[in-house]
């Protein structure tokens, strides 16, 4: 066999491979937001939570261990809960993108992945949580390479201790999209609704910049 009648049958094999990569490499970076989603409103279902005091409690993580959040040292946290990320191989609820305030999960998780830098810089230590369990959890943090751990909170202890609000799709209960600024163990601030919620990871920076930790610098 001639080497040009070689090359002609690997062809189909090596369209076929990227073919395969340029799908594996749209599914990591295609994140942009339909357009005309539907603004979530402020409900009131948050107004509850700030100055509250995080509850004593243990949640699986993405890393192979437990975490109470009313625990951690750092200056501060920022915990953002979301509904639930979409996977390649699953589809989403129908109807998914009507709902005033779900679509968007993966995009945010992927701007506090960029930014996670930053928000270490502002004394800021970066926690997810949401209602999947934590294997679902951890083929998301995998595929997306997210760095820090994200929280499962499949029996809604931590729901149910702030009275998070949530909504219910196909017979699932799920967090509403909020993020919560925690400094010495209590709620500073709430973000809710979260809308954009890819563009939130730089809105809970310039929240940060605007209200630093007295006394303590960045990290340079």
């Amino acid at each position: 066999m001639d080497r040009t009648r070689r090359g002609l049958l690997g062809l189909p094999l090596a369209l076929a491979l990227r073919n395969s990569v340029v799908s594996a490499m749209e599914q990591q970076t295609n994140l942009d937001l339909p357009p005309n989603l539907p603004v979530p409103k402020d409900d009131g279902g948050a107004r509850h939570l700030q100055g509250m005091a995080l509850p004593d409690l243990e949640l699986p993580s993405t890393a192979n261990r437990r975490v109470n959040l009313s625990k951690i040292a750092a200056p501060r946290i920022v915990l953002y809960a979301y509904p639930m990320t979409g996977r390649p191989d699953r589809k989403l609820p129908q109807g998914w993108d009507e709902i005033p305030g779900a679509r968007g999960c993966t995009p945010e998780t992927c701007g506090f992945r960029d930014h996670h830098k930053d928000l270490a810089k502002l004394q800021a230590e970066v926690f997810g949580v949401s209602t999947q369990d934590t294997a679902y959890q951890q083929e998301m943090v995998k595929r997306l390479e997210v760095p820090f751990e994200v929280l499962s909170d499949e029996h809604f202890a931590l729901t149910k201790a702030l009275k998070l609000p949530t909504f219910t799709v196909e017979g699932t209960t799920l967090m509403k999209r909020l993020t919560l600024v925690v400094r010495n163990h209590r709620i500073e601030h709430v973000f809710y609704p979260v809308f954009p919620p890819d563009k939130h990871a730089e809105e809970v920076i310039a929240w940060l910049k605007a209200h630093p930790v007295s006394g303590l610098g960045t990290r340079g």
